[in-house]
């Protein structure tokens, strides 16, 4: 088996090249700081050199490569907006999370309850809540009105309820003694 080398469309490089001062000027003027324009243009060019089998011919390079550019930044702003400046490590020691075994648990039992109920609002639980299945979808997959896949429905969310214990909600969610101590956490 041989691999064949793809052929190197040098009108393609050319003007990658040629785009790069005003990529720079573009890429300063959004960040502001030129280590940060200089690292975006280097991830533009690699997302362009890659994806180069997606630009047309005879059209416009430049505005092509300032859209990705320009998605890039936004793409690394939103992600800077997730990340947490924590050298001293003081917010990682605050932290804590609800005890994974609860929910298993919960799960465990929210499988018993399923299986208590009758197979036709099984069925039309499924379809809507977990599949994702729109009433009238979940209608014509179980062969009957509407009004009756939302009855079941009802009367399975009902039916849950009370072999679950569930009665607000406030019986969602973690015990009182986890969300204590997880509140307690972040009011550091």
């Amino acid at each position: 088996m041989t691999v064949e080398a793809k052929p190197v469309d040098y009108s393609f490089k050319r003007d990658l090249l040629a785009a790069l001062p005003n990529l720079r000027a573009f890429a300063v003027s959004l960040s502001g700081r030129h280590h940060v324009a200089d690292d975006l243009v280097q991830d533009t060019i690699m997302k362009a050199w890659a994806k180069q089998d997606h630009f047309e011919p005879g059209t416009n390079m430049k505005a092509w490569l300032f859209t990705i550019l320009r998605n890039e930044f936004y793409s690394q702003m939103r992600k800077r907006g997730r990340e947490v400046s924590d050298s001293d490590g003081i917010f990682t020691a605050s932290l804590s999370t609800h005890p994974p075994q609860y929910g298993s648990l919960d799960l465990q039992d929210f499988k018993r309850a399923l299986d208590q109920l009758p197979s036709d609002q099984r069925e039309a639980i499924i379809l809507v809540g977990a599949s994702g299945f729109a009433y009238e979808e979940a209608a014509e997959i179980c062969g009957c009105a509407v009004g009756t896949i939302k009855s079941r429905i009802n009367r399975a969310r009902n039916k849950l309820q009370d072999i679950l214990g569930v009665s607000g909600e406030g019986d969602y969610g973690p015990d009182a003694h986890s969300s204590a101590v997880t509140k307690r956490a972040f009011a550091l």
